[in-house]
């Protein structure tokens, strides 16, 4: 079967986490990097793993129109299904679309109030009720671990897995050994933080904190930005 092909394929079963959902119900997670490097594909890629396993997504993008949202998720989609030798995907795509819900928000009008009122109105009504939220284009800079913590106790109120895209600014210096400056004051609040960085060709997936582990080490293919297992 199509569908079980993709999920055998999907390197996140064997990251040496405790499930392919890699962080617990309740629980935040981040992936950072510098603009252009993978993070949006990268997790992306977690939420088609999530929706071929049957979990409801929120994507929350912040910075582009749902159009291109969907077109990430379509061109990831067939490349992973070419990958898995699948001539005809498309029957797999369409029972698996109704998985994700795309939202968006200006960057400026964000905030906790009116994503839990859009949120509600979804649940409600019945027309969508998430397992996992990717939160994609917030911004780190200034106070916002009272957003984040705030962030947290709501996944956990709702048995929420959250995911964010951490912006790394250029003049900051390499983060594989420590954390990206808009997450130090923060890290108690995730569970896992992974960082991409492009070493020799390829885009490492390095994760960082106590309660990361990456068995086997994974990167992002620059040509398709695929997740793959270290060469």
């Amino acid at each position: 079967m199509p569908k079980k092909s993709l999920m055998l394929l999907n390197p996140f079963r064997v990251m040496g986490y405790d499930s392919e959902d890699i962080i617990p119900e309740g629980s935040l997670g981040a992936v950072a990097a510098h603009a252009g490097v993978g993070k949006t594909a990268l997790l992306v890629q977690m939420a088609l793993n999530a929706m071929l396993r049957g979990k409801k997504v929120l994507h929350i993008s912040l910075q582009d129109p749902v159009t291109k949202v969907n077109l990430w998720y379509q061109e990831l989609f067939n490349d992973l299904a070419e990958q898995a030798g699948i001539n005809d995907a498309k029957g797999t795509w369409d029972e698996i679309l109704p998985q994700r819900f795309i939202m968006t928000f200006r960057v400026e009008g964000f905030n906790l109030p009116k994503l839990k009122e859009r949120l509600t109105d979804l649940i409600v009504q019945n027309i969508f009720v998430p397992e996992v939220i990717i939160i994609d284009g917030m911004k780190f800079d200034g106070d916002t671990r009272g957003t984040i913590t705030a962030l947290r106790d709501m996944a956990r109120e709702q048995a929420l897995r959250v995911w964010f895209t951490v912006h790394v600014h250029r003049h900051e210096e390499s983060v594989i050994e420590g954390m990206p400056t808009a997450l130090r004051q923060l890290v108690d609040l995730f569970d896992v933080v992974f960082t991409l960085q492009p070493e020799g060709g390829k885009i490492s997936v390095k994760p960082l904190g106590a309660k990361s582990v990456l068995s086997p080490p994974l990167f992002l293919d620059p040509a398709t930005m695929l997740i793959k297992p270290q060469a």
